[in-house]
């Protein structure tokens, strides 16, 4: 699971309930990078925890009906992205959890790798939802033509341009980039793409990558300075996605913004950008 919880779990470990609900926390900080909130040290002292608190989706996973986790999550002003409860999700599952010991018997290990498992692909797939949605599914182009090459720029208002021929999408703090069918047409048929690190910090017009065809290599310079969390890994075994179309299935990576009102200063809107492509074109096919 990608997504990442601020974890505020059950403290009630009288009850195998409580326990189960401890279990299920331990489990998904373990398998994911979500965070624990210990529930006695908040109730306590919050200083430590309210960043958590407030910066990740907060999961709160109560025992039983005496709801405890999320009555702490009410008292300290929380948001809550997600509940479960475990006494309801077992009766959910017809299971009968033990009355008789603290210690977790298989049926309740069980449950745990149920909601465990449920969670994860329910994460996942709230994740590609917010991806589909973060670019647009269809793109409007204004066209140039010379001769035989067409050369389109989108003219969303949400795409930003550098004198490198280099495009950036822009949504909230996320970014995409690419480079233009300017480029894709000066290099003619690209046979490599060599790709940035995901992880890896870049200031605005450092070399994210680069790009070689018979004719020529490209060093992909970023529009935008921030961190790479996303490459186009399909570009590696297909670079030609760039020739087909180098705004959709052909885009470079994904970054997240550092400060992109700077970073705008000096980039090109569709109307700056577009006459400058003109240009560039007519130069080159002089």
């Amino acid at each position: 699971m990608s997504k990442e919880y601020a974890i505020l779990p059950c403290n009630g470990l009288d009850k195998c309930a409580g326990c189960t609900a401890r279990e299920l926390a331990i489990k998904l900080a373990e398998e994911t990078e979500s965070e624990i909130i210990c529930p006695v040290f908040y109730r306590v002292a919050d200083a430590r925890y309210n960043k958590l608190a407030n910066e990740k989706p907060l999961l709160v996973i109560d025992g039983c009906a005496s709801r405890c986790a999320s009555r702490l999550a009410a008292e300290k002003g929380l948001k809550i992205a997600k509940k479960i409860n475990i006494s309801e999700e077992a009766k959910n599952a017809g299971i009968v959890l033990k009355t008789d010991s603290l210690r977790l018997g298989e049926t309740e290990k069980l449950l745990v790798e149920n909601l465990a498992d449920a969670l994860v692909t329910e994460a996942n797939a709230a994740e590609q939802t917010q991806e589909a949605d973060f670019f647009p599914k269809q793109l409007s182009y204004d066209v140039y033509q010379k001769d035989k090459f067409i050369f389109r720029i989108p003219k969303e208002a949400a795409f930003f341009f550098n004198e490198n021929d280099v495009w950036v999408y822009v949504s909230g703090g996320k970014a995409r980039i690419g480079v233009t069918d300017y480029v894709q047409q000066s290099l003619s048929d690209i046979m490599f793409f060599t790709a940035p690190n995901v992880g890896s910090e870049l200031s605005q017009f450092d070399e994210v990558g680069s790009l070689e065809s018979g004719k020529a290599v490209f060093e992909i310079v970023s529009p935008v300075s921030g961190t790479i969390t996303k490459v186009n890994e399909d570009l590696l075994n297909e670079p030609e996605r760039i020739n087909q179309n180098p705004y959709e299935q052909g885009w470079i990576a994904e970054i997240e913004l550092e400060d992109f009102e700077e970073d705008k200063e000096l980039l090109y809107d569709f109307n700056g950008y577009f006459p400058i492509m003109k240009r560039k074109v007519d130069e080159f096919h002089v």
